[in-house]
C-alpha cells in the first residue's frame, strides 16, 4: 500500500493478472516484482475460473492491481511487464497463445486512455464480458467509469456476476 514517503507518480494503470501454473507462488511474486516499479495503491482478491479458449488446461487464478507508475503505458508494457513475466519464466507458445502460462500480466486500464499498446487495446475490450477481469477491476475502485461506455466497474461486474463461475481463491494472498 502507499507509504508515508511516496512519491507522487502521473500514471494510474488497472493490471489484470492470471496464472494457472503455480498461481500460489506466481501471482505473489509478481506483485512483488510490480512494488519495484511504482506505487501499488490497491490489490483484489484471487478469483479462479475456467480457462477460455484452450479448455485442456488446469483453471487460472486471476487477481488486478492498482498501480501508480511514473511511465507511459508503452514503456510499461514493454520495459516493466515484459521483464517480470520473463523473470516469472513466462513462455509464449505462438501455437497455443490461450496455453497454460505461470503468469499473464495486462494493463486492463490506463488513467482513462483509449489506446493501443503492442497490439492490445486499452481499455481491455474483454472487461465488458469476462467476469474475471471485471470481478477483480471492480474491487480495486467501483466508481471508476469505463472510458467508452461509462458504466462503473462495479455495474460491469454486477451484470457479470450472474453468469460467472468464478471461486474466491483465499489462500492466495497478494498483500
Amino acid at each position: 500500500m502507499i507509504s508515508p514517503t511516496s512519491r507522487h507518480l502521473a500514471n494510474l494503470a488497472y493490471l489484470s493478472l492470471g496464472s494457472n501454473v503455480g498461481p500460489e507462488h506466481y501471482l505473489p511474486a509478481a506483485v512483488e516484482k510490480l512494488r519495484t516499479v511504482g506505487d501499488i495503491l490497491r490489490v483484489s482478491r484471487v478469483w479462479q475460473s475456467p480457462p477460455v479458449g484452450y479448455v485442456h488446461q488446469a483453471d487460472f487464478c486471476n487477481a488486478a492491481v492498482l498501480l501508480e507508475v511514473d511511465l507511459a503505458a508503452v514503456d510499461l508494457k514493454r520495459e516493466v511487464i515484459a521483464r517480470i513475466e520473463s523473470d516469472l519464466d513466462r513462455v509464449r507458445d505462438p501455437r497455443n497463445p490461450s496455453g497454460p502460462r505461470t503468469i499473464d500480466i495486462d494493463i486492463a486500464l490506463f488513467n482513462e486512455d483509449r489506446i493501443s499498446v503492442g497490439g492490445n487495446r486499452i481499455p481491455d475490450p474483454e472487461i465488458l464480458v469476462r467476469p474475471f477481469l471485471a470481478i477483480p477491476l471492480a474491487e480495486l475502485d467501483p466508481t471508476y467509469r469505463h472510458p467508452q461506455t461509462g458504466e462503473t466497474l462495479h455495474a460491469v461486474a454486477a451484470r457479470l456476476r450472474p453468469q460467472s463461475t468464478l471461486v474466491e481463491r483465499g489462500d492466495i494472498r497478494l498483500t
